[in-house]
């Protein structure tokens, strides 16, 4: 895939690219701001943008902002976003956008290379990747009570942009058992008649109360 990394640390940056190239992937730009990012964008056009969250000049949001702007203008790029610690506010805008192609990551589980590199071709080809820890944090306090035990699970894995196929494996289950528990989850939000991969993401977003 043609990748952009967008990373203030340079020598993050560095081991991204090197990381990257050498599982076969081409890096057509490395900058360290959201403004390079954008323009690096225009002029490469990516297959997957990796990006930090927090950038120069004010060390914010400025690689959120810029993800929500592509993912809206450039919907064709996979945005995969990177962040020091779990920010619910940075974490939930970025999911309550997320129409496929995008991933919120922390940056140690880049240390995680085979995770890492799972994660960049699920929001490559459209797909979504959620940190674990991330989802865990987002899921926390919303309306676990109205879901068994087994329907969290599936639930959690669904956020984190798994399909019921990778579901399956993980939970040691059949497919049919996990398709059965996520029409039974969408059931319970009122979605049962959603189509799509959108209905994974408001299913969530019914739990959280949004």
């Amino acid at each position: 895939m043609r990748v952009i990394v967008a990373e203030d640390s340079a020598l993050l940056r560095e081991g991204l690219v090197r990381l990257l190239e050498d599982e076969g992937h081409r890096v057509t730009a490395a900058v360290g701001d959201a403004g390079a990012l954008l323009a690096a964008v225009a002029q490469e056009e990516p297959d997957v943008v990796v990006a930090d969250v927090r950038m120069p000049p004010s060390h914010t949001d400025e690689g959120l902002r810029a993800a929500v702007r592509l993912r809206r203008e450039r919907p064709g790029v996979g945005v995969l976003v990177l962040s020091q610690y779990v920010e619910r506010r940075y974490a939930t805008r970025l999911f309550t956008e997320n129409t496929g192609g995008v991933g919120y990551l922390l940056k140690d589980r880049v240390m995680e290379v085979d995770g890492f590199l799972d994660a960049l071709e699920r929001v490559g080809s459209g797909g979504a990747a959620f940190d674990p820890e991330v989802v865990r944090q987002l899921l926390a306090g919303g309306e676990g009570d109205v879901l068994t035990p087994r329907e969290r699970e599936v639930l959690e894995l669904m956020a984190q942009g798994h399909t019921n196929p990778a579901i399956a494996g993980r939970l040691f289950v059949s497919v049919s058992a996990v398709e059965k528990h996520a029409n039974a989850i969408f059931e319970k939000f009122g979605l049962g008649s959603t189509p799509g991969y959108n209905r994974r993401v408001l299913a969530v977003l019914r739990h959280l109360g949004a």
